[in-house]
């Protein structure tokens, strides 16, 4: 991998949708990243973030085609992921993707060798397992505050995202849904807890075959499911211990923790995984109640993290904490949960959990 440490990384982005804002909003005043492009594949979107932002706005091929741009920003639409990555990669470009790092295991796949092959790096969002409240947990958990770690519950229950989102229908087309919408942001939780996951099941359901659009311009509009919009999952790690892990656009509402990890000798109230910050508890045997983790803030904010530690990753000659072979895993696992839900709850079995995935969640390494 070639350094680039003399000036800040050149960022173009790829999709002005709804999370372009956050990411800009965060890595603003970053000195080691600056974004200097964007482009959509509807040129209206790119022009009104063009203008709040003060950036250039440029054609998706004319972004992917600047050799002045070192890294492409990929926030595309899932099933849209792998192909602009590929472009970039191809193109000379490192890239940071949202999650997933593809709609496709076969692709995301494809994305890793690609970039081996021409030494360009790849990160992948979710970067909440980086925030302080996970930090913290998972630092109690190396302390032997719980001893060792037996199960692990994770929960993202929601009645779904068109309660807020503007244009909520491809989050339920196929290769979407709550365990691809939100389940990265749990699994990638959970293997940074527990260290990697060795096989998984599940069974599924699909509450209703329509929703309707209930804020925005579309508000009123009815539109079809084409995937399962609850999954209840089981995942076994390569340490020993087993997760429950549900997703659900199906819920109302719900008072269960969203993410809780218990051992030998305690249990843990982790954030919820699609936080940054806190709160987080834990008790310990033979005590009563619940106490709070003391979580200091470093007033940062999620979605845009990851990217700013890639470009100081490219900087230093080191692989981005919110890596691709991390974004790999976590795709390999939520697809192994799927295809589980697809064929009666037949378990999947991992086929990449070797030496070097240990290594990159295990339990002495984040």
């Amino acid at each position: 991998m070639k350094r680039i440490t003399s000036r800040p990384i050149r960022v173009g982005l790829i999709g002005c949708g709804n999370v372009s804002r956050r990411y800009l909003d965060h890595v603003a005043g970053f000195d080691e990243l600056e974004v200097v492009a964007c482009a959509d594949a509807m040129p209206a979107n790119a022009v009104a973030v063009g203008q709040e932002f003060d950036i250039a706005v440029l054609s998706v091929d004319e972004l992917i085609g600047d050799v002045t741009i070192d890294l492409v920003l990929n926030l595309t639409i899932p099933r849209s992921h792998a192909e602009v990555t590929l472009r970039a990669l191809r193109a000379g470009k490192h890239v940071y993707t949202e999650k997933p790092l593809a709609a496709d295991i076969a692709d995301a796949r494809t994305i890793m060798a690609v970039a081996d092959e021409l030494g360009l790096v790849v990160g992948c969002a979710p970067d909440t397992f980086m925030g302080a409240g996970i930090t913290a947990s998972r630092a109690l958990i190396d302390e032997g505050a719980i001893g060792e770690p037996v199960s692990a519950n994770a929960f993202m229950m929601t009645p779904g995202p068109e309660q807020f989102h503007p244009g909520p229908d491809f989050l339920y087309r196929e290769g979407a849904g709550p365990l691809f919408d939100g389940g990265p942001y749990y699994v990638s939780a959970l293997v940074t807890l527990l260290g990697p996951v060795a096989r998984v099941g599940a069974v599924s359901t699909t509450g209703r075959t329509d929703r309707t659009v209930l804020v925005g311009d579309r508000a009123g509009e009815r539109f079809p499911v084409e995937t399962s919009t609850h999954v209840a999952g089981v995942l076994q790690f390569v340490h020993g211990a087993v997760g429950s892990l549900i997703t659900s656009f199906d819920v109302i509402e719900t008072s269960a923790p969203r993410l809780e990890v218990h051992g030998t000798e305690g249990s843990i109230i982790a954030p919820a995984p699609n936080s940054w910050g806190g709160p987080a508890w834990v008790r310990r045997r033979g005590e009563q109640e619940f106490t709070a983790i003391p979580i200091e803030s470093d007033g940062a904010g999620f979605m845009g993290m990851g990217l700013v530690d890639m470009a100081r990753a490219l900087q230093e000659g080191r692989e981005p904490r919110a890596s691709g072979a991390r974004g790999l895993h976590v795709l390999e696992v939520l697809t192994g949960i799927d295809r589980s839900a697809s064929c009666g709850g037949q378990f999947y079995d991992m086929t990449r959990v070797d030496d070097d995935v240990v290594a990159l969640f295990g339990r002495n390494a984040q």
